[in-house]
């Protein structure tokens, strides 16, 4: 019973206690402004140059990529580079047994000396008919046989010197070099493997990943002001690309446009760009999806506020400004372009005029401010 008796009159007294605590007054408002004022953070509206960006989503690609093939057949003798190296152009890769190609070589060269021996002597002797000829010792008929046969014999020298040079040229095959500075890949082939020239697959591939590439789409829309900006070939713009990461906020390198596709992709109404990136920290891997946005402009001594500050209403977009007396005014602006953390204000706003990016949530037109810088 007395359980009872003490819960019955202590649970008034616990509501009362709390419904103090949530009614006290504040003491931010307190401390910072009138009784009653709304706590809030304020910013100065500014007049600043705003770049202006077209967004996409663009795929990181090498600049150059080579599938490395052997051209002739025959077996890996060993694999130069290991697997993620960079390598130069001409730098030896794969080493394919060049024993049958020497081979051949030899063979193309000694069947080239023996017929050009023949020509040698079949040259002299129609040298030698010739002066017969001349003093009516041989007949016109011996003489023309022989002049076939020098012929005949030049054109075996010619034929041997063909065969020479597509032995040396396979003999050549067999040391594979790199096409491009780059980095190889995982290989694709062991040493010890007979490879063909007929292979579908190739033996590594090499890749140029610095500088390196992202390709991305913008609406075809944008075309008017992206070849409005092309156009300013003598500013300062130079159609800078920045890169980021999926998340869309770590900058992970800045380049410059390299290319626009010739054709507007009509199943997505987009055109494919290019950008062209130093990458001098391989911040940038091929098949990596970046975040792109591409500088087309500069809105020169713009006014700008803290994208914030802006909410969004029934009759458009509108900021509070704290006006003099420390009151809020709901102001209707007009919105443009967006750089980062701040918008510019075509209408509605002038520089200097104080408005409130924290705190907005408590406000109403006439609402007392205890403002924050």
């Amino acid at each position: 019973m007395k359980l009872r008796t003490l819960l019955f009159w202590s649970a008034p007294v616990v509501l009362a206690a709390g419904w103090w605590w949530i009614a006290r007054p504040s003491g931010i408002a307190g401390t910072q402004g009138a009784p009653g004022a709304v706590p809030v953070v304020t910013a100065r509206v500014q007049r600043r140059d705003v770049p202006v960006y077209l967004s996409g989503l663009g795929r990181v690609q090498a600049l150059s990529m080579v599938t490395v093939k052997s051209q002739i057949d025959g077996r890996i003798l060993r694999i130069v580079p290991r697997e993620g190296q960079d390598v130069r152009a001409g730098e030896l890769l794969v080493q394919i047994d060049p024993r049958p190609a020497r081979a051949a070589l030899d063979q193309a060269l000694a069947k080239s000396a023996q017929d050009g021996a023949h020509l040698a002597y079949a040259r002299k002797v129609l040298e030698r008919d010739a002066g017969l000829l001349s003093k009516g010792l041989l007949d016109q008929q011996s003489f023309d046989l022989q002049q076939a046969t020098v012929a005949q014999d030049e054109a075996l020298a010619n034929a041997d010197a063909a065969a020479v040079q597509d032995a040396r040229l396979t003999l050549d095959y067999t040391e594979i070099v790199s096409p491009i500075d780059g980095r190889v890949g995982l290989r694709m082939v062991d040493e010890g493997n007979i490879v063909h020239a007929s292979d579908a697959s190739g033996l590594l591939t090499v890749a140029r990943i610095r500088p390196i590439s992202v390709v991305f789409s913008v609406p075809d829309t944008s075309l008017s002001e992206l070849h409005a900006a092309m156009a300013e070939g003598g500013t300062d713009l130079a159609l800078k690309v920045e890169a980021f990461d999926r998340e869309n906020d770590g900058l992970l390198d800045t380049g410059t446009l390299a290319a626009v596709d010739n054709q507007v992709d009509p199943a997505s109404g987009t055109i494919r760009l290019k950008g062209v990136f130093d990458n001098p920290q391989l911040r940038l891997w091929p098949g990596q999806f970046v975040n792109v946005r591409l500088q087309t402009s500069v809105l020169r001594k713009a006014i700008v506020v803290a994208s914030r500050a802006v909410q969004q209403g029934p009759k458009g977009d509108f900021v509070f400004v704290a006006k003099q007396d420390l009151t809020a005014e709901i102001r209707p602006i007009a919105a443009g372009a967006g750089s980062g953390d701040v918008l510019v204000v075509e209408r509605g706003l002038s520089e200097g005029e104080v408005v409130i990016v924290d705190g907005q949530f408590l406000l109403k037109a006439g609402s007392r401010l205890a403002p924050a810088p």
